[in-house]
């Protein structure tokens, strides 16, 4: 495998190995390749989850209600109703909420 993609996560470097056979091969994808890279993604997916109340100002991966709109809008840290990815099953871990909040306080992590 190519040495770049050595450092990638696993359904990372699979998507752009894939990407890169679909790439040298005929120049069309086959049906197995289509899959096998869409796996990848909805793998990838499944391991996150969306966590409101983290993000800094500015850097949200995306918003929820009236002034936002999606990535980088946030205008406040820890703004309840925009969130950011974070590994599935560690946003209560940090403090953040898998629900859309009220207030901007700073999210306070669970000790344990």
């Amino acid at each position: 495998m190519n040495m770049a993609f050595d450092k990638l996560p696993g359904a990372m470097a699979l998507m752009a190995s894939t990407a890169l056979l679909a790439a040298c091969g005929s120049g069309t994808p086959s049906a197995a390749d289509n899959a096998a890279q869409d796996g990848a993604v909805k793998t990838a997916a499944a391991e996150k989850e969306k966590c409101f109340g983290i993000a800094l100002a500015g850097k949200n991966d995306c918003a929820a209600g009236p002034g936002t709109s999606c990535a980088g809008t946030s205008t406040v840290d820890y703004q309840g109703n925009a969130w950011s990815f974070v590994d599935a099953g560690t946003c209560e871990q940090q403090g953040g909420s898998l629900a859309a909040k009220e207030g901007n306080e700073p999210p306070v992590p669970q000790q344990g």
